[in-house]
């Protein structure tokens, strides 16, 4: 994996697409924001799920909070 980190906002249906398809092409470390609280966190764990399918070794966290993805 490359040393990126890509944020997504918004966890909705486009922006876990989006991150699935980038967890796909493993272009880097993904961090998922949303306001709804809890609703990013869910999807990243649901990501985290399609590993052993996908038969990538990806890095995605969930956050309601825009301030984690700074850097």
């Amino acid at each position: 994996m490359s040393g990126r980190k890509i944020s997504v906002i918004g966890a909705g249906s486009v922006g876990s697409t989006t991150a699935m398809r980038l967890a796909q092409e493993n272009l880097g470390e993904i961090a998922l924001v949303d306001i709804v609280k809890g609703l990013a966190k869910g999807k990243a764990l649901d990501l985290e799920d399609a590993r052993p399918i996908l038969k990538n070794n990806y890095q995605i966290s969930g956050f309601d909070d825009i301030e984690r993805i700074k850097g």
